[in-house]
């Protein structure tokens, strides 16, 4: 009973926590972006790890200064490990492509899983712990893995190609109380090391311009004296100073010679476990709380059309974490030519990011100006701001898509389908606001009977405009 009403008193606290995350800081929301232009954009920054290869957009772009995001897309290459890391906003993680295992370490939880070692001089019946951690999970294409701000993480590629993450930071959350900079805090490795190499590689071809586009990270230990850290940790001089790792130069992503040895359940056995358990929100606290689900499975598709493709979404309401940093995800695939039906989301800007194919792209803003109107490929990323209406259409191979959405229940409104906008509307109303007959109205009104997706019902005519 006393369990209970403990597990219940952590879970008011959190939503209670989260009540304050509501705000978002966003130049879009403080009347400081004039919009008249968007682009489809790629990462402007690359860094070389041991490890893997870590590259970043430009967030001091306009698009992504006003929606106040970061995005970054991390390689990890197989035994190698991304070093223990937090953020000063909060994270969505998105698995493209292998699988891993990954750890996020909150403190004051206890550590669940332990290590037996048998103590050599007290026979068989005598064990002591080798190693104690907190619970580990598995990571495989199609997860989406949710991180709060301040909550030091890390991954490790335990299998035969490479893991591939796009990660989303959302600067303007409340949770970030500095500016709109993202800012990583390693506690390990050298990082800044493969960022010095860099910025020399950018004087010496005169670009000085790109210096201040970098994302900004460091070793926290390498700032406080050696005498401080053999103090604080009880160890010598010489072990501190590893802490610094002054001298490192793999990057933080490093590589694991004979392979990562960490305690984990069966994965097959916590895969099960993980999909067959209800989360009801009340047995649940800060420490054993989920935070991750997969989206590549057709079957929790929330939209389905087999003519034309599946729409899949993680709000708070499935992934209950997400009240929590206020955001939200989508994944969407159509086939060739098929679109999506002309749309906008009510509370929340979304960071479109194409995973496979291409797709032709409009988006408008309150001005009925079109500020975007192209071709956005696989690895190019999309900002549409809150409320501006878009148009997707699948190229010839069809499309893939994921988005990032900066609320913890983004919501979807439609301009065209079976409960859009103006299937509302009385025919009298669309007759008179459009200047046409009531049988043309009606044709608008029902022409179209899905709801989110449709199939191609003529051949694409668009004109291919350049992203």
């Amino acid at each position: 009973m006393a369990t209970t009403f403990l597990s219940a008193l952590s879970l008011a606290l959190l939503l209670s926590s989260a009540s304050a995350y509501n705000y978002r800081g966003g130049s879009w929301q403080q009347g400081e972006c004039d919009i008249t232009r968007i682009n489809a954009m790629e990462p402007s920054f690359r860094l070389q790890s041991e490890g893997g290869v870590s590259e970043f957009w430009d967030h001091n772009a306009n698009d992504f200064q006003c929606a106040g995001i970061s995005l970054h897309r991390h390689t990890i290459h197989t035994r190698g490990l991304f070093l223990p890391v937090y953020h000063n906003a909060p994270m969505l993680v998105y698995v493209l492509q292998g699988s891993g295992i990954y750890g996020v370490t909150i403190s004051g939880c206890p550590e669940t899983f332990e290590s037996p070692q048998q103590s050599p001089d007290q026979g068989m019946r005598s064990q002591k712990f080798g190693d104690r951690h907190q619970q580990i999970g598995f990571l495989k294409q199609g997860d989406v893995v949710a991180i709060r701000a301040g909550d030091a993480h890390w991954a490790y590629n335990n299998g035969d190609q490479d893991l591939v993450v796009v990660v989303l930071q959302d600067n303007s959350n409340n949770a970030n109380q500095l500016d709109q900079n993202p800012r990583s805090f390693f506690l390990a490795g050298n990082p800044n090391w493969g960022q010095e190499q860099q910025k020399e590689q950018l004087r010496f071809h005169g670009e000085r311009r790109h210096e201040q586009k970098q994302h900004e990270f460091g070793n926290v230990f390498k700032g406080m004296s050696v005498e401080s850290l053999a103090e604080a940790f009880d160890v010598d001089e010489e072990t501190a100073r590893k802490l610094q790792s002054e001298n490192d130069e793999r990057g933080m992503i490093v590589i694991v010679g004979k392979g990562l040895q960490v305690i984990k359940s069966p994965l097959r056995e916590r895969e099960r476990e993980t999909e067959s358990r209800e989360y009801n929100g009340i047995d649940e606290t800060i420490c054993s709380t989920k935070n991750k689900v997969n989206v590549d499975s057709p079957s929790r598709a929330a939209i389905y059309n087999p003519q034309a493709g599946r729409f899949s979404t993680v709000n708070r309401f499935t992934l209950p974490l997400l009240q929590f940093i206020q955001l939200s995800f989508a994944k969407g695939s159509l086939h060739r030519n098929a679109i999506m039906a002309p749309h906008w989301l009510t509370n929340a800007h979304s960071i479109l990011y194409i995973t496979r194919g291409d797709k032709f792209i409009q988006v408008v803003n309150h001005k009925g100006q079109a500020v975007f109107e192209g071709q956005v490929r696989a690895g190019q990323v999309l900002v549409v701001p809150q409320n501006f209406a878009v148009l997707k259409q699948a190229g010839e191979q069809g499309c893939e898509w994921v988005e990032f959405q900066t609320n913890a229940n983004a919501m979807i409104n439609t301009l065209s389908g079976r409960t859009s906008a103006l299937r509302g509307l009385p025919v009298d109303v669309v007759a008179n606001a459009y200047q046409i007959s009531r049988e043309e109205a009606e044709t608008i009104k029902n022409s179209r009977r899905e709801t989110l997706l449709f199939s191609a019902s003529r051949p694409s005519t668009r004109r291919v405009a350049s992203a």
